[in-house]
């Protein structure tokens, strides 16, 4: 199996477990502040570092790509900071496709910065797919005055620049090196105003919250490893199916059903990620540059 084709399966699911997140998020944003749910998740996430980074501190914290993490931690703020606020006011379904922007952004950040082959294949998905994410928008006049379609979106294009950067990290960092920077940073930007916003969950909502974080530790470990295994640009493709898991979500849990444009965006996105994924079981095996 190729390295790419190993981390489209790791991002499969990966890509399940953060729709999971964001149905968890759904369900309690509109009592607890965005700042203070992303608090909490990246209390789990640094938790869950903290092993890894004991085995070898301080050296484990020790990098020669600061700038790289620093891309890294500002694009992660953009991208989870904006992911909850975008399900508090967009229905899942819509929230979740609207952020597959990122998946175009990848594709051009990792030609330029990572220097990845983009072929022709890749570039025809790529296109389709965020064809797709426009058929979502609603390409009328109603649909593009709407600016809190504009919340995913700006979340996407900090999302890829995280993405880009880790695949350039996991090279040569450890996964727990990379979570616990993303952490700190993170969680130090949304805890500061955690003396204005705090407001105690009680026993029903904390389970949520754990829930919430346990989820996160999850998605966050097994995506690194898919950008340890896979091109940036062939992995950030597999954000697509997370439509399927998102609409089953709102279905189950909210009520929600998909509008027509939303359907029709998310078949050209299916289809463009189905198609990719194809194409990349039928290459030549070749070993993976890091396991």
């Amino acid at each position: 199996m190729s390295g790419n084709l190993q981390g489209i399966l790791w991002a499969l699911l990966a890509a399940a477990l953060f729709a999971g997140q964001a149905a968890l998020v759904k369900s309690v944003v509109a009592e607890y502040h965005v700042l203070e749910i992303l608090f909490i998740r990246q209390l789990f996430v640094f938790t869950s570092s903290l092993p890894s980074l004991a085995r070898d501190f301080p050296g484990s914290l020790k990098t020669k790509r600061a700038g790289v993490h620093a891309a890294r931690l500002i694009g992660a703020f953009i991208a989870l900071s904006t992911a909850i606020w975008a399900v508090a006011v967009l229905p899942l379904t819509t929230a979740i496709t609207l952020s597959f922007a990122k998946v175009f952004f990848v594709g051009l950040l990792a030609a330029f910065f990572l220097g990845e082959l983009v072929d022709r294949h890749r570039i025809f998905a790529i296109i389709a797919g965020f064809c797709g994410v426009v058929v979502v928008m609603q390409p009328g006049v109603a649909g593009l005055l709407d600016l809190h379609a504009l919340i995913p979106v700006a979340g996407a294009f900090g999302a890829a620049i995280a993405q880009v950067s880790v695949r350039k990290l996991a090279q040569t960092e450890s996964t727990g090196t990379i979570l616990a920077y993303q952490a700190i940073f993170v969680g130090l930007l949304s805890g500061i105003p955690m003396f204005w916003f705090w407001k105690t969950p009680d026993l029903a909502d904390g389970l949520v919250f754990t829930a919430i974080g346990l989820v996160a530790v999850a998605g966050q470990w097994l995506a690194v490893k898919a950008l340890r295994l896979g091109e940036a640009s062939v992995v950030g493709n597999i954000e697509y199916t997370k439509l399927l898991y998102a609409a089953g979500f709102g279905y189950i849990l909210f009520s929600e059903i998909p509008d027509p444009y939303t359907l029709a965006g998310a078949a050209i996105i299916f289809s463009s990620s189905a198609y990719l994924m194809y194409r990349e079981a039928r290459l030549k095996p070749v070993s993976p540059r890091a396991s």
